[in-house]
């Protein structure tokens, strides 16, 4: 069977070798290079200990040192799984998400049209290339050389001229015996609407030669020398031999660079990549003037596994990052990603490397943020976080930008991260629009010189803490309480990061929690030991005040746990309310004093005394009935009195 030209390479395109050679060896990881591509294993085609098998994953080919076995994805499989050439390419196209097409007749004509076709291209190339150096292509070399590109870049790009003639190229080809059908197949040539001759496609423009990753040209871009045209740059039709979306410009000669340690460098435009490349940084490639697709995407994985977007450092560039971040999220896989190299405001890579010379690209590329970081700035950039709702939006929209991420290990660590990044953001707490001010400090008025100890209390915890035991002691059951049963920090986020705590290791202990709850009790455990030590987390648990805590005794019990943080929580925002008030009051006696200051004092209490109620809802006096039931002494008298009223004789 004859397949349709172009499949067998989408098919190694889509793959990669190693992932299809993974399944049948283990890899030596002291020998392998993953980021390179560059991987080594005992050979499963002889018996061996030694690592001799490798695996160059961007060239696509495997080569055994001791058995001389070699091939790519289609030969490995065949000779592993015993099966022939279509049975190879029906199993890697199951795995590559690809349907083989059904049996084509058709398939080899199809194949010798590309063939010639690829022919007829290359004479346009000559063509135009002659044609830059004519007299009507005068301009053309100014602009050229003014643009930085010296004889050297004009050869290695191929760099050409389309004369301003409606059948310039036309003729030529025709000259050669190209016969017209070609000429329009090629994209070469456009038929006339009103019944005359066709014409060339491009006229008078730079011409800028398009080559697949094989080096055969497919197309050509145009740029206008005429500032009034409608199209500043053209491109090709698409054609049996040209697909926009799945090209690249300099294809071949990037792939080569990479594979030799150079980082890849996405650009976006035909100047910006010569620029790069005569500024020595051979890896770089273009998407052909329109957003980065899918297909092409796949094509930068397949060359660099971290490919550099150099964007323009404008709005358009910004844009233009964000289309891409929300295409590459639902593609992300371990090891493949982005990293985004910004501009100065306002110059493309072709303008700095030209004004700043190569030294200030590399600092820029060099300064390239991974992706995530980008997708946050993006989202807090200009914005104010001072009320909760704007802080609760900014979690919705990074949320579902997360949730776009479909391998379930990386939307986790996109997820750490913005939380990381969340908290030092709060943390410092910058809103976006001027530090937050802390409402309140512990006040230094008061000197009282405590009562001498007995001796039975020296030992005691409240004697040996100090003046702030028991907002240590309701510090140390919200820590302890979150600690037992994390599945409950998310609900106090944001009162637990505004927090004034007491001591350094509450401090400590609240930024652990905040870090590491999402990823369960145990591992929580195991990142305070390690940063804190088990002596202070055990210290912290046995402590008797804890101890005693329900949701302590009883631990992964959520709605406890709510129930103790938060009422821990407003008992120590009272407490703080309070000394607020009687630190501002004392401020106040110094000064004229009038019935605002008792009566703000007042209030203050009030609210402290309802916030500590539940500490003595419980102190009701009790009788025990005949059954041996308790019964609330106050009850039972309002009861009586009930009964009396109602002339109910009660049993004795």
């Amino acid at each position: 069977m004859s397949l349709p030209p172009g499949f067998i390479d989408e098919l190694r395109t889509r793959l990669s070798l190693s992932q299809v050679v993974g399944r049948k060896v283990m890899w030596d990881s002291r020998k392998s290079n993953q980021g390179k591509g560059d991987m080594w294993a005992p050979c499963p085609f002889h018996q061996e200990k030694s690592a001799s098998f490798h695996v160059d994953d961007r060239k696509g080919f495997y080569y055994c040192f001791g058995c001389q076995a070699k091939g790519d994805a289609i030969s490995f499989v065949r000779e592993t799984e015993n099966v022939g050439f279509m049975e190879a390419i029906e199993i890697l196209a199951g795995e590559a998400g690809m349907e083989v097409p059904k049996r084509d007749p058709q398939a080899q004509e199809k194949a010798d049209e590309r063939t010639e076709l690829a022919a007829v291209m290359e004479q346009a190339v000559q063509f135009f290339r002659l044609q830059l150096l004519t007299g009507g292509a005068a301009d053309a070399r100014g602009y050229l050389e003014r643009r930085g590109l010296d004889d050297a870049a004009l050869q290695r790009f191929e760099v050409g001229f389309a004369p301003d003639a409606w059948q310039g190229l036309w003729d030529h080809l025709s000259g050669k015996g190209i016969s017209g059908e070609q000429i329009l197949a090629a994209g070469l040539g456009k038929p006339s609407s009103k019944g005359g001759k066709p014409y060339d496609t491009f006229r008078n423009r730079i011409m800028f030669p398009i080559r697949d990753a094989r080096g055969r040209c497919t197309a050509f871009g145009g740029r206008a020398m005429d500032p009034n045209d409608n199209a500043k740059y053209l491109n090709s039709p698409e054609t049996i031999l040209f697909d926009k979306g799945r090209s690249l410009y300099n294809h071949g000669p990037a792939r080569e660079a990479a594979g030799k340690g150079a980082p890849l460098i996405v650009a976006e435009g035909y100047m910006d990549v010569i620029a790069l490349a005569q500024g020595g940084f051979g890896a770089c490639v273009a998407p052909l003037g329109t957003a980065i697709t899918e297909n092409q995407l796949h094509l930068l994985w397949r060359i660099s596994d971290e490919p550099l977007i150099a964007l323009d450092g404008d709005t358009a560039g910004l844009r233009a990052a964000q289309r891409l971040i929300d295409l590459a999220l639902p593609l992300l896989e371990a090891g493949k990603s982005l990293r985004f190299a910004l501009m100065p405001e306002g110059k493309d890579p072709d303008d700095l490397i030209r004004s700043d010379g190569r030294e200030a690209v590399q600092a820029v590329l060099d300064k390239a943020m991974p992706m995530v970081q980008l997708l946050w700035d993006k989202e807090i950039e200009g914005k104010n976080f001072d009320s909760p709702e704007r802080k609760a939006a900014l979690d919705k929209i990074l949320r579902e930008k997360i949730m776009l991420i479909r391998d379930p290990s990386i939307r986790s660590h996109y997820g750490q991260a913005i939380k990381d990044m969340r908290w030092q953001l709060f943390r410092a707490g910058n809103t976006g629009g001027g530090a937050r001010k802390t409402p309140w400090k512990k006040g230094e008025w008061r000197k009282d010189v405590p009562a001498k100890a007995m001796a039975g209390t020296k030992a005691s915890l409240l004697a040996g803490a100090g003046e702030d035991t028991q907002r240590q002691m309701r510090e140390a059951v919200i820590l302890a309480s979150l600690i037992c049963t994390p599945d409950v920090v998310s609900e106090f986020e944001g009162q637990l990061e505004e927090m004034q705590l007491s001591t350094g290791e509450h401090g400590a202990l609240r930024d652990l929690i905040l870090s590491h709850a999402h990823a369960g009790a145990e591992t929580l455990r195991e990142k305070i030991i390690a940063a804190r030590g088990a002596d202070n987390l055990e210290k912290l648990l046995s402590a008797g005040h804890v101890a005693i805590t329900p949701c302590i005794r009883r631990p992964g019990d959520s709605e406890m746990a709510m129930m103790t943080v938060s009422e821990e929580l407003a008992k120590l925002e009272a407490e703080q309310g309070l000394s607020a008030e009687v630190r501002e009051a004392a401020e106040d006696l110094g000064g004229l004093a009038d019935e605002s200051v008792t009566w703000r004092l007042g209030q203050a209490a009030q609210a402290r005394n309802l916030a500590m109620r539940s500490e003595h809802e419980d102190k009701a006096e009790y009788d025990t009935g005949p059954n041996g039931a308790r019964i609330n002494r106050e009850e039972r008298s309002a009861f009586d009195e009930l009964l009396a009223k109602l002339n109910v004789t009660k049993e004795p």
